[in-house]
């Protein structure tokens, strides 16, 4: 309750009682006007009644009864490697997960066992073949070591290191479970909570997941604000997506982030090529625990910041007409489909 009266001290009273919609506001109506095939998010919250607190500093738990909240998104893929997942120790992973199964909200980066956190979740697209979303937790975001899934018991997905030999065993992994006409997504947690860098391991083991294993998007988090955008061979690198949602509402010391503007990425995926077609990005702001409508003003501040940071990988970010985002991008040969993650003899 600390963390909402912080809150209304910055932007006044919250309400109590609330419908399980509430606190996406206005994404609700971005959600309808795109009408995405996939929602994805990266879930960094055990939901659990578990008393087993982890002795790590700051921990997170959502009420089972709250969980619906998802299903008013209509979420339906969420990734679980990141480092609060086991925060209420290995039962409260186990909570998440049931209680995940009961909302069909698909799960991957957690689980178990190490088979089930390292099998991606696969989504089904009328009409359009299969998403298939893989999730690693890096060390460096801070994830436990000890928090790794093993054969026998339940952890996250965890990733040592971003050397090639890792994106190498990932890319083999990956193409064990593909199917033809499938689009991959890998969803990765890493680097710290604040700054725009993005060290040379992350741009190199990103990359090579592209060339080895076909994959179209990797979806980049940690960061509590976002970060540069690459767009690599015409596939797409979020290296920090940033918050979409969170209760920093009113916490100071790192206000120059702003981490209170948010980003929705629509990203067209073309369904043969498997390359980006098209991204449009929706900036919001969070207000009193629910997405808002940012002003003009910061609208402005976040696509030069965006535009600023992304120009590094010759990515262009430009405002549109109706306030939303639209990237640009030098045209590159597509990363052919590969049969092996590893080139024939």
């Amino acid at each position: 309750m600390d963390y909402v009266r912080i809150a209304e001290e910055a932007n006044g009273p919250i309400p109590r009682d609330v419908s399980p919609s509430y606190i996406w506001g206005v994404a609700l109506e971005e959600w309808s006007r795109m009408a995405p095939d996939a929602r994805i998010i990266n879930l960094e919250t055990s939901i659990t009644h578990s008393d087993d607190y982890a002795l790590k500093g700051i921990n997170y738990r959502m009420s089972p009864e709250n969980a619906s909240c998802l299903a008013a998104a209509s979420i339906d893929c969420s990734v679980l490697a990141n480092n609060h997942i086991l925060d209420w120790g290995r039962a409260g992973l186990v909570d998440t997960l049931a209680t995940l199964e009961d909302l069909r909200v698909k799960t991957t980066g957690a689980g178990r066992n190490l088979g089930e956190a390292g099998a991606p979740a696969v989504l089904p697209i009328a009409g359009k073949g299969r998403v298939l979303v893989f999730s690693f937790a890096s060390v460096t975001s801070g994830t436990p070591r000890q928090w790794a899934a093993t054969r026998e018991m339940a952890g996250v997905n965890l990733l040592k290191d971003l050397t090639e030999q890792t994106a190498i065993e990932i890319a083999d992994q990956i193409v064990s479970f593909k199917q033809p006409g499938d689009i991959v997504v890998v969803s990765v947690h890493w680097g710290p909570n604040w700054g725009y860098d993005v060290p040379d391991e992350q741009i190199f083991f990103a990359r090579a997941l592209i060339d080895m294993a076909d994959v179209s998007i990797v979806h980049g988090h940690s960061s509590h604000h976002p970060k540069p955008i690459e767009v690599y061979r015409n596939r797409l690198i979020l290296y920090g997506c940033g918050d979409f949602l969170n209760d920093y509402e009113g916490i100071g010391g790192y206000e120059k982030y702003r981490g209170d503007l948010t980003l929705m990425y629509f990203a067209d995926i073309h369904p043969m090529s498997k390359d980006l077609i098209a991204l449009e990005l929706v900036p919001l702001q969070t207000r009193q625990f629910r997405l808002t409508q940012p002003s003009s003003k910061d609208v402005a501040w976040l696509r030069e910041t965006l535009d600023r940071e992304s120009q590094k990988f010759e990515t262009r970010v430009a405002l549109t007409w109706d306030g939303t985002f639209a990237i640009s991008w030098p045209t590159r040969s597509s990363s052919p489909a590969l049969a092996s993650a590893r080139p024939a003899g």
